[in-house]
């Protein structure tokens, strides 16, 4: 297949250069391997963390524990959330940043910085954007105040086209359980809201 970069493609021209990126490579314990997922049709923005390990290893986001739950949260095959043309998925740091004493490191910061500002105005056809975890919240919903699941709990107020969520990692079991309100309230109508935006028949 031809290169796209060779018909004038801005975009991805710039997804050639993000992920050729080496920006923070000199902190991560792995290298740089940016993972990412965007076309200019996508109608839905996952804003998530960052890479885990073995989303690291395959190259593929979301290719994990995470990514199950997250994909029946919101209703959708793989094959809907890989499809690039229908989900962009654009996390706050691209690499894997390494393990912490509680789990994975913050995303580096500099993903955000160098990139988001160049990108997200790509996606013309947005209709919803999916925040994910504190550091997404922080940078997409910065007026919001208050703890994550103070925010995530007043989820109406972007309604309905930007919702504020947990990460769906299974280390949030714990969270999940101490808030049954989120998947007996907020996950039906997630579901039906990206079943509206995909236009498909749920």
């Amino acid at each position: 297949m031809p290169d796209p970069t060779t018909y004038g493609d801005p975009l991805a021209a710039l997804l050639t250069r993000v992920r050729h990126c080496e920006l923070c490579a000199g902190h991560l314990p792995f290298g740089a391997r940016p993972v990412l997922q965007m076309d200019s049709c996508a109608r839905i923005l996952i804003a998530a963390q960052a890479p885990g390990r073995k989303v690291h290893e395959t190259g593929i986001p979301f290719n994990d524990a995470s990514g199950d739950r997250l994909r029946a949260w919101l209703g959708i095959s793989r094959e809907v959330f890989y499809d690039a043309r229908q989900v962009a998925l654009v996390p706050m740091g691209f690499c894997y940043p390494g393990t912490g004493t509680s789990g994975d490191l913050p995303p580096r910061p500099e993903c955000a910085r160098a990139w988001h500002g160049e990108l997200l105005p790509h996606l013309q056809h947005l209709q919803l954007t999916l925040v994910i975890g504190q550091y997404a919240r922080a940078y997409h919903l910065p007026a919001e105040t208050g703890t994550l699941t103070q925010v995530v709990h007043a989820w109406r107020k972007n309604w309905p086209n930007l919702i504020p969520l947990p990460h769906p990692s299974p280390r949030n079991n714990l969270w999940l359980k101490r808030n049954p309100w989120f998947e007996e309230e907020l996950i039906p109508v997630l579901q039906g809201r990206v079943a509206e935006v995909l236009g498909h028949d749920r």
